[in-house]
Formats: C-alpha cells, sequence, structure tokens
C-alpha cells in the first residue's frame, strides 16, 4: 500500500510540475527614442513563471515584486545583464525607471536620459540566459519609421546596434 502512495504521489508531483513548466524561455525588449522627453526608453518583457523561477534559485526564497526591496534584487540582477554601450563602448547610464508585474509576465522599464538611439554602438543582453540555456532574448530597436530586431541568446551576448 505504501508502494502504491508513493507512485501515486510521485505521478501527481510530476503531472503538476509538467502543468506549471512551459518550453518556450524568451524574453522581449523594446528600444525607442521619445523625442518628446528626449529619452531613450528601454521596456523588457519576460516571463513571470522564468523569473520567479530564477530569484527563488537564487535567493532561496520566493520574491514579492509589488514589494521594493524584492524589486531591487531583480533591478540589480538586470542591471548586472543588460547594458548599452555608446560609440566609445562604454555602458550609458541606463536609469531604472520601475517593474510591473503580474501572473503570466514581469515587465521592467528603464531610460537613458537625453540620449538617442543613433548614439548606441551594441547591446548585451544575458538576463536569464545564466539560469536558463534555451532563453531567447529579442531586442526591437524601433528608429522612427525602421523597426531592427536582435536575437541574444547563450552563444551571442553582445551584437552591434549599427
Amino acid at each position: 500500500m505504501r508502494g502504491v502512495r508513493t507512485a501515486i504521489a510521485a505521478a501527481l508531483l510530476l503531472c503538476s510540475a509538467a502543468v506549471s513548466a512551459h518550453r518556450f524561455h524568451a524574453g522581449i525588449t523594446d528600444i525607442a527614442f521619445n523625442a518628446r522627453t528626449g529619452n531613450t526608453e528601454v521596456v523588457h518583457t519576460y516571463m513571470a513563471h522564468d523569473v520567479e523561477a530564477l530569484l527563488a534559485n537564487l535567493y532561496g526564497r520566493q520574491f514579492d515584486l509589488t514589494d521594493p526591496d524584492d524589486q531591487d534584487v531583480l533591478r540589480k540582477y538586470v542591471e548586472g545583464r543588460f547594458s548599452i554601450l555608446g560609440q566609445d563602448q562604454a555602458r550609458l547610464p541606463l536609469r531604472w525607471v520601475g517593474v510591473n508585474a503580474d501572473a503570466e509576465r514581469v515587465t521592467v522599464f528603464q531610460e537613458i536620459e537625453q540620449t538617442p538611439l543613433w548614439k548606441t554602438a551594441a547591446i548585451r543582453d544575458s538576463v536569464l540566459v545564466d539560469f536558463i540555456p534555451e532563453q531567447v532574448n529579442t531586442v526591437n530597436l524601433n528608429e522612427g519609421n525602421a523597426v531592427r530586431t536582435l536575437t541574444f541568446d547563450r552563444n551571442h551576448n553582445e551584437q552591434p546596434t549599427r
């Protein structure tokens, strides 16, 4: 009887893991210059399940991304793995604007103040790639009438913007 209970418990655990897991790990970042403010705006969107699993794995606890202290942990992680380089190859100062999280997605807002997109030379993006080897991050550069798309993965974490 004990063996049957153990087998049933294991089967239920596997089924629940399969339901909550997903096979597609992706992030999308939209970068655009706002002529009204003079700032380049950066909006990252990640699957909430992936961000939650990453933070739980790194810190051994659950995170509440409505809590400012937990948002700060995410901010430090993203800032360490996403950067925009200027023409001199130095990191441009990305200002953290905020984060919005729901059951499906985590959206991070950043901006580079008083810097048009044409002053950028390269982007580095390895967000979640260090945790999920299959992670693919897509960056859309919106330069007015033209949108360029860059793809980042574990083998390509830096690409030129021009």
